[in-house]
Parts: C-alpha cells; structure tokens; sequence
C-alpha cells in the first residue's frame, strides 16, 4: 500500500521535467513517465506542449534530469566515497569495537552487531546520504525543505559537532606526540630510568622470572602514558585541572593546522586528502595482520576474541553495547552525511554508496579485533598471563598502553610504532575533516550572503575557536575532560538528535514524501524493508537505547580516578545544551509567525516541497 501511494503521488503529478544540459543551452523536456519500483522496468513517452521544445524520447529511466547545481560537486566519485568511509572508519573501530565485542560474547555479539546494523544504522546512514543529495544542502537549511519548525535540530547537530571536535583531535595529538617520539633509536617507553619514572617502574621479563615485578608494579609503557605524555598526576581531578601541556598543545596545534588546510577550500581540497587518510589505515592493519598472525600465541588471540559465549545474549547490556556501537561507528546525527551528499550529482546512487559504506564499516571494526587481538594473544604469551589479564585495558589506554608496548618487543619496533601512530592520526583525521565540513557546509548554506565569499577566513575562526576549545583538554586533568565529553557529549544527546531526525522525516515530512524524493534521484521506491525501517524500526531501536542510558548512567572512572557525583550533572547539561536548540528553535519560530492557529499550524509544518512544487522549480506546469 505504502508503495501504491507513493507511485501514486508522482504519477498523479501532470509532469516529470528533463533538463539535458551543454556547453552553450540548458533544454527542458516535458515526460509522460512511467515510475519503476525497484527491480522492475520503466518506460517514457515524451509529448509536446505549447510552450516546450519538440517532442524528444527519454532514455528510459524515468528519471528527473536535475539542472546544474550552484553549489559545487564532487569532481570524482571516489572523492565522495572515499570521504564517506573516511569519515564512518575512525579510532572507535580500532579500539571500541575489539574490546565490546569480546567483553560482550566474542562471536556470539556479532548477532546483535548485525542485526543492529541491518534495521538501525544502514537505513539511518541511508536515509540521511538521500536527503542530503536530494536537497542540496547542509543540516540547517534542509530543514526549510522538511518540517521548518524543527529546524533547531540542524543547530542542535552543529553544536553537537562541535563538542567532538573539542575533544576528538586531542586523542589525535596523543598519538602525534607518540609517533614524533617513534624516531628516537630507543623508545622511550621500554626503559625505567627516564625523568619521569617511579620506583614502581619494573619491566616484565620475556621468561616470565622477573622477581622485580609485583602487585604495585608498573609498566614503563604506562608511566609514560601517564607521567609523560598526559601528566595526570599533576591534576587532582576536574575540579583542578592544572595548567596547559605545553607538548600536547603544540601537537594539536598541528594538528588542526593540518585540518584547516585541508578543509579551507572546501570538498576539492579535501577530498583529495582523503585519498591518504581513508586508504592509509587499511595498508596499515593488513601489514599489522600479517606480522601479528606471525607471533607466537596470536591465534590464542583470535580463539579469545570470536569464541562465542551465547548466554551474553540474554544480557540487556550486549544489545545497548551492540545498537551503540553501530550507531556511533556509522555516524548519523552530526550533520556530516548531508553535507557531503549534498555536493552530489542529483542522480548518483547514494543507495548503493550506503550499502558499501555501511558494511565497509562493519568489515574494518571486524578486520580490527584480528589486528588487536593477535597482539594481545602475543602479550599473554610473553609474560604467561591469561588473555583476560592483558586485555584490561580500554578505550585509548588499548592502544597507548597496552598495543604500544608490545609493538615494542617486537624486532623493528621503531618502524612499527611509526606506521601504527600514523594510522591513528589518519583514522582520526578524515573523521574530523568531515565533522567540520558539515559545520562549515550547515554555516555557509544558512547564511550565504556573508559567509559564501569568506569561506577561508570563516573555516579559520571555526578552527581557532575549536582550538581553544580543546586547551582544556590538553590541560594535565585534559584527559578527563575528554573521557566526559566522550561519554555525554557523543551519547545521549546525538542519540536523541537522531531520533528526532528519523521521527520528523518520516511522520511530518512523511516516508511516501520521502520515497518519491528518492525515486526522483534514483529511478525506484525504496522497498518495504526501507519504509518500515524508517517509520518503525529505527525510532525504536534509537529509543531503545536512549532509555538505556537513562536508566543506567554511566560509571565514570579513569585510570584510579573516580568521577565525583557532580560530574554527571555536568556531562548531562553538555548534552542538554545540544537539544535544546530544539525546543529553542520551536519557541522562536512560533512566537515569530503571525496568522490564525490554523495558518500558523499549516506555516510551521509545511515544507512547500510537494511534488508538483518540486517540478515547478525546474520548470512551469500548466
């Protein structure tokens, strides 16, 4: 029913229009058109009107030609998908995904992980490529397309982006700071008599006979993480976060130096970079595959990580796990999918764009246990430990801590810890180019007379505010800073942005609108599973895990820090501060609309984007 009412609605319509575009006219094409659903065939007949050209056959796709865009495009289509990935793959798949799936059940978590992603993340990460391509637009203005009334959301996404890029590119001056200090002969991780170092300092013996090693032991890896590079113990807690690491700010210094540049003209500049960032970490784990399947204990690793433990699955908490971490890993709710779709051409197949997209995401988090869990069954072997032992460690302390040292043991340390530090910044840079071209892109489309000529200048002051955004969490408590925005920042509040998102374009736009926007770009209805995933499955899978984290706060603790009662009230209004462009938004655009209830009703939820609205726009029906 649903898709005899969405063919109904375009084919009821007196006109679908062909713009065919050259050098020296644009000519439009009137088409009685036969619409096709997915998989079956289409036909057009072209007819002559009083006021169009001569009658000219289409070419069978039953397809709106859309005329030149003002805005640019894309100058290749890998740029537009290699952009996409980059952005999807980030660290959370190097280092998230590996220890949840194996706290979770190991292989038995990769039932919800897929299911998850089948009914949740896929259809959202596609619903969102179509709209952006559809409209042409950023997060903010699309919504004048949509429902205006809540356009707060697009603010709300801007804000929320913005958050991420105060605390995302410190993680990725760690790992500057790691890599600059790979080149030294020794690494400065492996030895216990450097400034920094405790008494506690012992190194663990590869026989497994060390007799310095005790229960208050620490590893030399550690104390430099921790004594070094963050300085923790120079900062109580958040409640004193202690001066600037001069180090680390001069590392996000360049980092966000590179950022700039890379994004400052726009998708031409970076999507050439992307051409590095998104293929450099792949050349980078098939060369850690291949020397980590050949250390001694590594498939103890693989048995470790993929041994299925099914009673896991009865546990609420590995389906919360699972729905969070494809949500997050696919990264729908930042504004970022719009905005690099909407530098498509009209008809390129952004359906097929987020099949791949999609389960090259899963793929990688996939590839990734392999890269870090051969290692880990290496470490076990090394010190005569149980996997569990060694695998305590998670989030960025996997990978700064316990990855670092036992790329150290291995010959050609040096070497290693370079390509693996230079995967990490590349990870984390695609990633952040694509956060902030979604800022930039909502920005310049929303207020084009002052911004769109002063692109450089206006992606240079949204650089330098994100910079002095992020001093604090380069401050000797920085990382605390970070494990918070982390957790409430990126966690209920875009989750609930998400929601909102999904429930407007489905029940205030409408999914028959929808569809027949997508038959226009692509030729088809999006099927049954498509509709019932947006009206239905999605909200609740979304709501499903926003009651999750309102019922269970997260327990927040960092290293032997234990996050005060406080903190969640503040890591809460971090959150709440995103939404309520929502109801802001809604507040003002009411109070600012004049005419009857009835007019103002009409005004506020009416997008003037019918379909014969839509055609008029290209050219006028009789």
């Amino acid at each position: 029913m649903e898709s005899q009412s969405v063919r109904a609605e375009i084919e009821n319509s007196p006109a679908l229009v062909e713009v065919q575009e050259d050098d020296s006219a644009v000519e439009v094409i009137v088409h009685e058109t036969t619409h096709q659903n997915h998989g079956g065939s289409s036909h057009s007949q072209s007819t002559s009107g009083s006021q169009m050209p001569p009658q000219t056959r289409s070419r069978g796709t039953g397809l709106l030609r859309h005329p030149r865009r003002s805005r640019e495009l894309w100058r290749g289509k890998a740029d537009f998908v290699l952009s996409v990935i980059g952005y999807a793959v980030d660290l959370g798949n190097v280092w998230r995904f590996p220890y949840i799936c194996y706290q979770n059940g190991g292989g038995a978590f990769l039932v919800p992980y897929l299911l998850m992603a089948v009914f949740g993340g896929v259809p959202l990460f596609y619903m969102e490529l179509a709209l952006g391509q559809r409209h042409g637009t950023g997060c903010i203005s699309i919504w004048d397309h949509i429902c205006p009334l809540f356009k707060g959301i697009g603010y709300a996404i801007c804000v929320n982006a913005l958050y991420t890029a105060f605390y995302y590119n410190t993680i990725m001056a760690w790992a500057l700071h790691y890599l600059l200090s790979s080149f030294h002969a020794t690494l400065p991780w492996t030895t216990c008599d450097n400034p920094w170092n405790t008494p506690h300092c012992a190194l663990h013996s590869p026989e497994g006979t060390n007799n310095t090693w005790g229960n208050t032991s620490t590893s030399p890896t550690q104390e430099y993480y921790l004594r070094h590079v963050l300085q923790v113990h120079r900062s109580p807690g958040l409640h004193q976060l202690g001066s600037v690491n001069w180090r680390l700010a001069l590392c996000l210094l360049l980092i966000f130096t590179v950022v700039y540049f890379s994004i400052c003209r726009g998708i031409h500049s970076s999507g050439k970079v992307v051409w590095v960032t998104a293929t450099l970490p792949y050349l980078v784990l098939f060369v850690m595959l291949i020397r980590g399947v050949t250390l001694p204990g590594a498939w103890n690793g693989v048995l470790y990580y993929l041994t299925p433990d099914w009673t896991k699955l009865l546990h609420t908490k590995v389906w919360v796990d699972a729905a969070a971490q494809i949500l997050f890993s696919l990264g729908p709710g930042f504004g970022v999918l719009m905005a690099l779709a909407s530098y498509n051409h009209f008809h390129n197949n952004c359906y097929r764009d987020a099949l791949v997209s999609g389960w090259v995401n899963c793929l990688t988090s996939f590839l990734s246990g392999f890269v870090i869990f051969t290692v880990l069954g290496y470490m076990a072997e090394l010190r005569h430990q149980d996997i569990e032992d060694v695998a305590r460690d998670a989030g960025p302390s996997l990978l700064f801590i316990t990855y670092t040292e036992a790329l150290a043991t291995m010959p050609a340390s040096s070497f290693f810890s370079c390509i693996f530090f230079l995967m990490i910044i590349a990870l984390g840079l695609d990633s952040t180019f694509a956060g902030l071209e979604g800022v930039v892109t909502a920005a310049i489309d929303e207020f084009p007379r002052v911004l769109s000529k002063r692109r450089e200048w206006f992606v240079l002051a949204l650089v330098l505010v994100c910079y002095l955004g992020a001093l604090t969490t380069v401050a000797y408590g920085g990382a605390y800073v970070v494990k918070l925005f982390e957790e409430f920042a990126n966690g209920p509040a875009i989750i609930t942005i998400v929601f909102l998102e999904v429930v407007v374009v489905s029940w205030f736009y409408g999914v028959s609108r929808f569809c027949a926007d997508v038959q226009l770009m692509l030729g088809f209805v999006p099927g049954l599973f498509w509709r019932s995933s947006w009206m239905v499955l999605s909200p609740c899978f979304l709501l499903f895990i926003i009651i999750s984290f309102l019922v269970v706060a997260p327990e927040l603790k960092l290293f032997e820090y234990v996050y005060p009662p406080w903190t969640t009230v503040l890591g809460y209004g971090i959150g709440v501060s995103s939404i309520i462009c929502v109801p802001g938004y809604i507040t003002y655009y009411l109070f600012f609309t004049t005419g009857t209830c009835k007019q103002v009703g009409y005004v506020c939820v009416d997008s003037n984007n019918s379909i014969k609205t839509r055609l008029s726009e290209h050219c006028p029906i009789p």
